[in-house]
């Protein structure tokens, strides 16, 4: 008589836990299928601010999407920069060869393409003129890579962050 009692009392508990069991799974299951949903979404939006952020970069990017600008200033390749002085106050330049790295599947690229970049070639020297000339022989010696990231910046906030994904010195003279 035990054994039957014990066997109905589990055989009851068991059934309640299925009973419950299911309550759970069609009650909570929905609910927390529309937080994951609300979660992708928050984080789809934090993804994209933050690529939109940071623009994108060469290593983003595959090497057949990649195009590249050799900046020009009239005929030659090069270009001569007045450094700023040093603190002994001597005088010292560099000659840089520049080009720029074009993602070709970008936005940017299809709205300006090289053409654009043609016409406002004399502004973007201007600017990288503006820019190295605010380094020493050492600091910019010292920190090229600055130097680009710097140029980048300011070319990636006049056409947009992803259409110019680099910025590269072919020649690169100090003295």
């Amino acid at each position: 008589m035990k054994k039957n009692l014990i066997s109905v009392i589990i055989l009851a508990l068991v059934f309640a836990n299925v009973v419950l069991t299911g309550l759970m799974v069609f009650t909570i299951l929905p609910e927390t299928q529309k937080a994951n949903s609300l979660i992708e979404n928050v984080a789809s939006a934090i993804n994209l601010e933050l690529k939109n952020g940071s623009g994108a970069t060469t290593a983003d990017v595959p090497i057949e999407n990649i195009e590249t600008y050799q900046l020009k200033d009239g005929e030659k390749t090069t270009m001569t920069i007045n450094l700023a002085k040093d603190e002994d106050g001597s005088s010292h330049f560099a000659v840089l060869g520049i080009s720029l790295s074009l993602d070709k599947t970008s936005e940017g690229y299809t709205k300006y393409g090289t053409a654009a970049l043609d016409e406002k070639s004399t502004i973007i020297l201007n600017d990288i003129n503006d820019i190295v000339r605010q380094y020493t022989i050492e600091q910019f010696n010292a920190d090229t890579d600055g130097v680009k990231k710097a140029i980048l910046k300011d070319i990636q906030n006049m056409f947009g962050k992803d259409f110019v994904i680099g910025v590269n010195f072919s020649t690169v003279q100090t003295q």
